[in-house]
């Protein structure tokens, strides 16, 4: 009897779970499936396709424009990552004390990440922008820095440090809302015990908050950099001068030969970087 209903169970569940796997393998494991198969083909306009082996492969890794876009793409993530995570912090730990305000602030701060991609973009070249920016105003007419005008967004040198910074600035407030909700988790006492044995400010921060704060820390890393390894519309919109991963594969893929078996193979060394990271990490760093 215990078996049959056991049987009945299992059945359920999988007749509850189907549906959901259903639309998965839909929307994910058919296109990363198809993708595969396209990168052995050579494709062309009409649809066509002709089977080219790992020719797609071997001409991307001899690229060198492959290798510029892969430490691109590994400076704008490590930095991105990085910048978020720790200006995030800063901001959850000041956020998390009481002050007059306090509420209006927080929302305040949540304006960047809600905003359209498209709005704050066009705000950040138009204070960029070489003639009528405010930046190269400063730079030029006030301080004296620079003895020109230019175009810092489009700037071979700058550009890429301009991306990064606009991402910092875009998607530190998930991590800030995230870390500031685990803050407030953390039981009163533990620091009550530990001012009463004497411990500092540095003290508690280090063998209290981050202990607390660890796993949510680590869990906040793994979803910038797979964010940050995908980043496309940000990049793009921002600026014509940085050319990550994503951006060389759609650069592949829909412009210039339309090389849509090349742009395939882009993706899958993308993607298969990408999970060997995610096993990686997940196995040493989270110890999960």
């Amino acid at each position: 009897m215990k078996g049959t209903l056991q049987q009945q169970q299992a059945k359920l569940g999988i007749r509850l779970i189907a549906p959901a796997v259903t639309v998965i393998g839909l929307l994910i494991i058919y296109p990363v499936c198809y993708n595969l198969y396209l990168s052995f083909h050579d494709v062309n306009l009409s649809g066509e396709s002709l089977f080219v082996g790992l020719s797609n492969y071997s001409h991307i890794i001899t690229d060198p424009e492959f290798w510029k876009a892969f430490l691109t793409t590994v400076l704008y993530v490590v930095f991105t990552t990085a910048g978020t995570t720790i200006f995030g912090l800063i901001v959850a730990l000041a956020m998390n004390r009481r002050f007059p305000g306090q509420g209006l602030v927080r929302s305040l701060l949540l304006l960047p990440y809600i905003a359209p991609v498209i709005s704050v973009v066009y705000a950040w070249q138009f204070f960029f922008d070489p003639v009528n920016g405010i930046f190269m105003h400063m730079m030029v007419e006030q301080w004296g820095l620079y003895s020109e005008r230019f175009n810092l967004i489009r700037s071979p040198e700058y550009a890429l440090w301009v991306a990064i910074i606009f991402s910092i600035w875009k998607n530190f407030p998930f991590t800030y809302l995230m870390l500031l909700s685990r803050l407030q988790a953390i039981d009163a006492n533990l620091y009550e015990a530990a001012e009463i044995d004497g411990c500092t400010g540095i003290k508690k921060f280090t063998h209290i908050t981050l202990p607390e704060l660890s796993f949510v820390l680590g869990s906040i890393v793994l979803m910038r950099i797979i964010w940050n390894m995908n980043k496309f519309e940000d990049i793009f919109l921002l600026t014509d001068n940085v050319k990550t991963l994503s951006i060389y594969t759609y650069f592949k893929a829909f412009t210039g030969s339309l090389d849509m078996g090349q742009g395939s193979a882009l993706s899958i060394i993308q993607f298969s970087l990408l999970i060997g990271f995610i096993i990686f990490y997940v196995k040493k760093v989270l110890k999960w």
